[in-house]
């Protein structure tokens, strides 16, 4: 648990240790909890005694998977901010849960959450210069947020340009897997965006107690940068889905070139074979049997009709 105390009007905010929380007085506090996932239970238990919030959010905070939302409440609002973790093979989400009161502001998420730790290292100087109230912390969140998305989002535009390079050539079937992860990991993406939007909306046009007039405007110039990342997103999976197609159109094309050529050794071969079926059979009265010519003949005929063929295939062009 680590606390940070803000007077606005001195301009100064200062670590709390958890036996000094209640020493805040006046002072805005900001309570970030980590929980390790070996120690739900215990951390449960300390977040309702601090009462704060309703235990029924503690317990969906701690165990319910993560989905942008937001959740009014009399003497706070309740926010479920999506972060995301990738990977070359996977895609993770990790939760983070923002209660905000007209005096404090509580986050917690089990294990790290990237842009929370960017938040830390970077409110300062912004506290310093720009705060007014305490919904700075919101846009701060928020802005850090909108940030990992962005990079998230780059990331996923590096694999598809990786796999597209791949899709040119000859590949191994895993590509195929790894595509097929990609196009669901972005269908995934988007699914996080589009409720973060709402609330982002919601945030920057409904008035409350909570999120000062001041803050809205610079809330809804996120919404711009949420729809930018979207995008990229459709146009990622777009790009994903016509390499794909055009690799197999490319491989369709191989195969029908493979078969024209072997219905071209068929054409010439099948006269061939009726030829050498017929001279093969085992009846004793075979009129070319005793012609002294019959074997340079037979040659001769093999001959004229192999050049006949290759002569029509040509003007057919199928040769």
């Amino acid at each position: 648990m680590r606390a940070v105390a803000f007077d606005f009007k001195e301009k100064t905010d200062e670590a709390l240790p958890r036996e000094r929380l209640r020493e805040a007085g006046d002072r805005f506090v900001w309570i970030d909890v980590e929980v390790d996932p070996a120690h739900v239970d215990a951390a449960a238990d300390w977040l309702k005694a601090l009462g704060l919030m309703e235990e029924t959010l503690v317990h969906d905070a701690l165990r319910h998977e993560a989905t942008n939302h937001l959740a009014r409440f009399e003497h706070y609002l309740h926010l479920v901010l999506a972060g995301c973790h990738m990977t070359e093979h996977e895609f993770t989400l990790g939760r983070t849960d923002c209660f905000i009161g007209e005096r404090w502001l509580l986050t917690l998420h089990k294990g790290p959450a990237e842009f929370l730790e960017r938040v830390r290292k970077d409110y300062h100087q912004d506290f310093v210069r720009f705060a007014q109230s305490p919904s700075f912390l919101v846009y701060e969140i928020w802005d850090h947020l909108t940030e990992h998305y962005v990079a998230v989002q780059k990331h996923f535009e590096d694999r598809v340009e990786i796999l597209q390079r791949e899709l040119i050539h000859d590949i191994d079937d895993h590509v195929f897997t790894q595509v097929s992860q990609v196009g669901a990991h972005l269908l995934y993406f988007r699914k996080i965006l589009l409720p973060a939007r709402t609330v982002l909306a919601e945030l920057s046009t409904r008035r409350t107690v909570f999120i000062s007039e001041a803050t809205q405007p610079f809330l809804a110039n996120m919404i711009g940068t949420i729809d930018r990342v979207l995008g990229d997103a459709l146009v990622d999976r777009d790009i994903l889905t016509q390499s794909l197609n055009l690799h197999m159109s490319m491989v369709s094309h191989q195969t029908n070139r493979l078969m024209n050529k072997l219905t071209v050794v068929s054409v010439i071969f099948l006269p061939l074979s009726f030829l050498a079926g017929v001279y093969g059979m085992n009846f004793e009265f075979i009129p070319e049997l005793k012609y002294e010519w019959a074997y340079p003949t037979f040659w001769g005929l093999v001959l004229a009709i192999v050049v006949g063929l290759v002569f029509f295939l040509r003007r057919v062009r199928l040769l």
